[in-house]
């Protein structure tokens, strides 16, 4: 049972990796909903975070599992429409980098005694900056609506694979917690080659 949660985790977060690219480079034809939803899983920097807030869930466990997510969801649709309206978030893509940077960290610190609120705050706070990053990069012919509903259940499929990631650890022995926080680590080195350009 173990060994195929763990399969299926790594399937679902292999499906939904992207190219080692970083998440704006300029986009094709594709408008709409299809649109959104490749924005968030066209780029390493997104697909970390998410991926990671996920992860982060798991190990706070019972209602942290939905509700952390969740806020993540919710606040990045605020960013969406903040960058969709045009409006300016400053130093989105360092906040971006910054919260593959943070998250990792946390994972790495395996730390199940985040209190939920300062949990969901945390996670909202950088979902804002990857919400506007995808709002305003919305393409000048797609429909604010599908396109927002793309990035919001890419996200949403992203926290998943990684809630299942993170479950799939927990199942996996003694050597879990290592396991855990060598993966937090690995994401929060990759949050600094973002930072600085590097990856």
């Amino acid at each position: 049972m173990n060994t195929i949660a763990l399969r299926t985790a790594l399937a679902a977060l292999l499906a939904l990796s992207p190219t080692l690219a970083f998440a704006h480079p300029g986009h094709g034809d594709t408008v709409g909903f299809v649109h959104g939803f490749m924005h968030p899983i066209g780029g390493l920097d997104h697909v970390l975070a998410m991926v990671a807030v996920g992860i982060f869930a798991a190990n706070l466990g019972g209602r942290a599992l939905w509700a952390v997510p969740a806020s993540f969801v919710a606040l990045m649709a605020v960013g969406g429409a903040l960058g969709m309206s045009g409006l300016n978030v400053p130093f989105a893509e360092i906040g971006i980098a910054a919260s593959v940077i943070v998250l990792g960290g946390v994972v790495a610190l395996r730390s199940a005694n985040w209190p939920l609120g300062a949990a969901m705050a945390m996670v909202g706070a950088f979902a804002i900056f990857h919400g506007f990053a995808h709002g305003a990069e919305m393409p000048a012919d797609a429909s604010g609506l599908d396109y927002a509903a793309g990035f919001l259940v890419a996200t949403a499929l992203l926290h998943a694979a990684g809630i299942g990631v993170g479950l799939a650890i927990g199942r996996i022995g003694t050597n879990a917690p290592r396991f855990s926080q060598a993966l937090g680590a690995v994401v929060a080195v990759a949050g600094v080659g973002l930072l600085v350009g590097v990856i």
